[in-house]
């Protein structure tokens, strides 16, 4: 692999790491931001869900908008956005505006999110675009290992208002790169006959393709329950079984290293097994850690070692899940690129932020609840994953993979 493929990955790393680096450098701000602000942990936690939400619905947008006038523009508005609502939500006084601000802060992270998937597909497919989604899976995921423990340090050296200051920067950086090394990857002539019209048509055509969202929605769930995780593993970690931010941090780190490590498996694994029977064993690898864990709680154990212990296996093998399901999910429809890597990157999001939404009421700072919602998220991937690539499609993916 050249080194003009290691920097584009690197590049679209982190451009899609902005969005999850303003989530992941928050978590360990949660509970200041609430005395800060005055809000109970409902209240801090729906400026999570908000900026979910808009992370989600704004990939409908930015998909078929790449899809028309080009990747580059839509990822300039996107990072301007985000850059701009960061500096206000720095600068919020209640959690109200800080929960508006962070959804309008989601819809420009949006960019981020939809956009470098679109661009894998133009340069490569198959085998190549899996080792290049795994790259920029790698880069992706060290922002749940540096996130929280820069936002720990930042915290410590300010209040978490820091935490805004510090993404805006991130943007700015993105805004940079995007300009300087990027090229556009999708020319004028294969934007001919993309228009509004084809966009609806395109979704509409995708959400009659069972199998494009079976295979969505087998991330969808893998990584509903890793939601559920992210937005009440801080009161758990911290309230119940008494961490420090940093050491919250650490601990959360410990996971996005699992996930890290296995994904980079993913293009060698596929290659020589097919990614159809990659993403069956890791489905079922991935969901029994969870099931055990799930056992453990509900005999009455309530060790942190445990939960931190079954977690990082179901992380690693989640590595192998996400990155594998994608690929297959676009492999059939390049003419659309971008808008099939919008409708996966919302129903992704949206699967987690309903989950986090049903889920948050029966959620405090005991461990069972959350755990009960990671292992459930895990079970329906599974069955997914079964109903999906069970059939006659599976052995053609296979080797297309």
């Amino acid at each position: 692999m050249t080194s003009r493929f290691f920097k584009i990955a690197l590049v679209l790393g982190l451009l899609s790491a902005i969005g999850p680096f303003a989530i992941d450098m928050y978590l360990p701000a949660l509970p200041a931001i609430g005395a800060s602000l005055g809000a109970n942990s409902s209240g801090v936690q729906m400026s999570l869900t908000a900026f979910f939400l808009s992370l989600g619905l704004g990939q409908l947008l930015y998909g078929p908008v790449s899809d028309m006038v080009g990747r580059k523009p839509p990822l300039y508005f996107g990072l301007g956005l985000f850059a701009l609502t960061s500096v206000g939500c720095a600068l919020a006084t209640d959690i109200d505006t800080l929960i508006v601000l962070r959804l309008l802060q989601g819809l420009g992270a949006a960019a981020g999110m939809a956009i470098p998937r679109a661009i894998v597909r133009d340069l490569h497919t198959g085998t190549e675009a899996t080792k290049l989604m795994s790259l920029l899976m790698l880069v992706f995921s060290v922002s749940p290992i540096l996130a929280p423990l820069a936002g720990s340090a930042v915290i410590a050296l300010s209040s978490w208002r820091g935490v805004f200051w510090a993404v805006t920067i991130a943007a700015l950086i993105g805004l940079v790169l995007t300009g300087s090394v990027l090229k556009e990857t999708r020319p004028p002539a294969a934007r001919l006959e993309s228009s509004l019209g084809s966009a609806l048509r395109g979704y509409a055509l995708l959400l009659r393709d069972r199998h494009y969202l079976g295979l969505v929605f087998i991330g969808s769930f893998a990584m509903g329950g890793f939601f559920i995780y992210l937005a009440n593993s801080p009161f758990v970690l911290i309230d119940h079984y008494g961490l420090t931010p940093t050491q919250y941090s650490l601990a959360f780190a410990l996971n996005a290293a699992a996930f890290i490590g296995m994904s980079q498996f993913t293009g060698r694994l596929s290659e020589r097994f097919g990614l159809v029977p990659v993403v069956k064993v890791a489905a079922i690898a991935s969901a029994v850690p969870l099931v055990l864990l799930l056992g453990y709680y509900l005999a009455g154990g309530d060790e942190l070692a445990v939960l931190i212990g079954l977690y990082f296996v179901a992380s690693a093998f989640m590595g192998l899940v996400i990155p594998s399901t994608s690929v297959l999910a676009l492999e059939d429809h390049g003419a659309i690129a971008g808008t099939a890597s919008a409708l996966l990157g919302t129903l992704q999001m949206l699967t987690g932020a309903v989950l986090m939404a049903v889920s948050g009421p029966f959620i405090g700072n005991k461990p069972l609840p959350m755990v009960v919602g990671m292992a459930g998220g895990a079970f329906i991937a599974l069955a997914l994953t079964w109903l999906t690539l069970g059939g006659q499609r599976a052995p053609r993916l296979a080797q297309a993979g």
